[in-house]
């Protein structure tokens, strides 16, 4: 049902063309889109949730209408995907997704989010949100990364130095996350790979994927979740409370 629903709400793209513009970032069609998607998520959710859940919907839709950019800014950043795994993460808390789903969550779910955020911003020329330009690990995903190493951990030929092929990487990319990411990055950046993202290429030189994987997960939390600009947008509730720093001093002591 969720994949179901976010191969409609990527239709609605093809339904809501890019309005003529000079502009190199934001066209102001995206607004329509996330319009329509504002007033079709809690009917969207009505019918994935059963009825005894439908009292969650007010924070679930919350999440999943920031998990793919602001109409305001006409952006998309790694604050907006963080919301869609909140979403994903408050969906599990509910016990509609289980343990036993988690691969597929990240396989099948979280691709088929990824193919359609990637489509926001190109056909909508979404602004990055937040990026660090060419010091940041991506303009737009970050967790991305993190999961397709993961998915790479125990691979016997593909190594990390592997995504500096250019053969490699468009002969994997449709089967491993992490090399769709850079296919993706080779399509909209020009030049070099070590100039255009340096991160990327200087964690190319880690030896194996497991150090990678657990490297993303520390600069994750540091560059993402501690990072304020980005959390400051982010909403609390009951699925996901907020607890401020006195109260976790407290039960520390």
């Amino acid at each position: 049902k969720v994949i179901d629903s976010l191969d409609t709400i990527m239709s609605w793209i093809d339904e809501i063309p890019p309005l003529p513009t000079s502009q190199r970032f934001g066209n102001k069609a995206f607004r329509d889109w996330v319009a329509r998607l504002e007033q079709n998520a809690p009917i969207i959710h009505r019918d994935i949730l059963p009825s005894q859940f439908h009292g969650a919907i007010i924070e679930l839709v919350s999440y999943f209408t920031e998990g793919f950019g602001n109409a305001t800014r006409i952006d998309y950043g790694s604050g907006h995907e963080l919301n869609f795994v909140a979403w994903m993460c408050c969906m599990h808390l509910l016990g509609l997704f289980q343990e036993q789903d988690y691969t597929a969550l990240v396989l099948r779910v979280f691709t088929k989010y990824l193919d359609l955020v990637r489509r926001l911003q190109s056909v909508y020329m979404l602004e990055p949100a937040g990026s660090r330009g060419v010091w940041g690990l991506d303009d737009h995903q970050f967790l991305s990364y993190y999961w397709g190493s993961a998915q790479l951990r125990d691979h016997k030929l593909l190594k990390p130095k592997s995504i500096l092929s250019e053969e490699l990487v468009n002969m994997y990319s449709s089967d491993y996350i992490y090399f769709g990411c850079i296919k993706s990055i080779r399509e909209v950046k020009r030049g070099p790979f070590h100039e255009h993202s340096p991160l990327l290429y200087d964690i190319s030189e880690v030896p194996n994927w497991a150090k990678v994987n657990s490297g993303l997960m520390k600069m994750y939390v540091a560059d993402v979740l501690k990072k304020f600009p980005i959390v400051q947008h982010f909403v609390f509730g009951s699925l996901l409370p907020f607890k401020s720093v006195a109260e976790y001093q407290v039960a520390d002591q």
